[in-house]
């Protein structure tokens, strides 16, 4: 037993041995710690202006929509470049906005429309590095360790999503929003030093991605230069292959099943379902949180590879049961079990499906892969708060008996091929 706890320990502790994955961790935490500052900045500058929530939604919708739209670019970029090159310019280019919009906050120089402008420009040049900081893990560390380096990936992911706006509350707090953005822009600056020093492993020639499926021939060219051919070449990808076809469904489930539920049913489970306040909605949130983070050691701990086909379809019919409890649930320490151990299962599966993905997906194209499943997860969040929203108004009984229902016919398709059965 304690020969294999050691084991596990040094499995998930192998890539932090490498500098350049040191250096990628620090870097990717330092821009979503920065992404927290810049969202507690933006809302609270804008509030202060302009004393308006519509305001606020106004700016908040000009960072979205130019991230949404862009991240496609942003993914066949990286392909074309390097995902070094990307991070390493977008996290500069925020760090020269953020310090831009700081100062002129304290010159008394802002607008809305200032604001306007600058959210936008910060969610396009953001669309570039998150389909980037998706795709580097390959050229950092080797198969083997894809699996523990991202579970400690996602672990800085999660640790920095809770710090960034706390600490960018607190800053604001004790000085003011203008403040914000000049420290936003540190972080930001200190993730370009750290991307570039990152220094990729020398790569075998002739080297390719292992149980290349039949949409390995989809891969663009040499000869593709425009950057239509080149989105529409991981498109084609994409979507030819039933293996990446049935991720990105999962995806999308797993993301309907999950804003909706996990914001507006969260909230409306604590206030009417279990008679609490505020307290009771973050004991929820903590418990998804920190569910997911033990999933993610535990399945960065975890060697070998498992069959990620029969691991996605019983994460679909994990996360079923759950949601349809909640519907059903009467106490708090009920609801927060549930959460704790759906959250498990999401961290779990997570470390292997993204292992896969990388993995397994061409290099030349893997970007591209990753920023299709981030685009169709943008549409289908807004649609999920929305359906969600109106099923609430009835109890969430209703919400979450819908949700556990599009998870479990996800289960069921997954189970029904073959070829995504034996994926691994």
């Amino acid at each position: 037993m304690a020969s294999t706890l050691v084991d596990a320990r040094d499995r998930l502790s192998a890539p932090a041995r490498l500098p350049s994955f040191r250096l990628l961790w620090l870097g990717q935490s330092l821009s979503l710690l920065g992404d927290g500052f810049s969202y507690i900045a933006f809302s609270w500058i804008t509030l202060g202006l302009t004393q308006s929530t519509l305001a606020l939604g106004y700016v908040l919708a000009f960072q979205a929509v130019p991230r949404a739209l862009l991240t496609l670019v942003g993914g066949s970029l990286s392909d074309t470049w390097s995902s070094r090159t990307l991070m390493k310019l977008s996290s500069w280019a925020r760090a020269a906005l953020m310090a831009g919009v700081g100062l002129a906050g304290l010159a008394g120089s802002l607008t809305l429309w200032m604001l306007c402008c600058a959210a936008a420009a910060f969610g396009a040049v953001d669309a570039f590095f998150q389909p980037a900081r998706a795709s580097i893990l390959p050229s950092v560390v080797d198969k083997e360790q894809l699996a523990p380096a991202n579970a400690l990936l996602a672990v800085g992911t999660k640790v920095a999503a809770v710090l960034g706006p706390a600490v960018g509350g607190m800053v604001v707090a004790f000085s003011n929003a203008p403040v914000a953005f000049l420290v936003d822009a540190v972080c930001f600056a200190l993730c370009g030093v750290c991307v570039a020093g990152i220094r990729p492993r020398p790569r075998p020639a002739g080297a390719a991605a292992d149980e290349k499926g039949p949409a390995a021939s989809a891969a663009p060219a040499g000869a593709e230069v425009s950057l239509g051919a080149r989105i529409r070449a991981g498109l084609r990808y994409a979507f030819e292959d039933p293996r990446i076809r049935t991720i990105l469904a999962v995806d999308a489930a797993v993301t309907f099943c999950q804003a909706g539920p996990f914001t507006v049913g969260f909230a409306t489970l604590a206030k009417v379902d279990l008679h609490g306040g505020s307290a009771t909605l973050g004991l929820l949130n903590a418990a998804l949180a920190g569910g997911a983070m033990l999933g993610t050691l535990v399945g960065g701990a975890v060697g070998g590879r498992p069959r990620i086909g029969l691991l996605i379809a019983a994460l679909a019919g994990w996360l079923a049961i759950g949601t349809g409890l909640l519907g059903f649930v009467g106490n708090t320490a009920g609801a927060l079990a549930t959460v704790l151990a759906m959250g498990f299962g999401m961290g779990f599966q997570g470390v292997f499906g993204l292992s896969w993905i990388q993995r397994t997906i061409d290099g030349s194209v893997l970007s591209r892969v990753i920023s299709v499943d981030m685009v169709i997860g943008y549409a289908v969040a807004p649609l999920s708060l929305i359906v969600c929203g109106a099923l609430a108004q009835s109890g969430t009984a209703a919400m979450f008996a819908v949700s556990a229902a599009v998870l479990a016919v996800t289960a069921i398709g997954i189970l029904t091929s073959r070829t995504v059965r034996e994926m691994r």
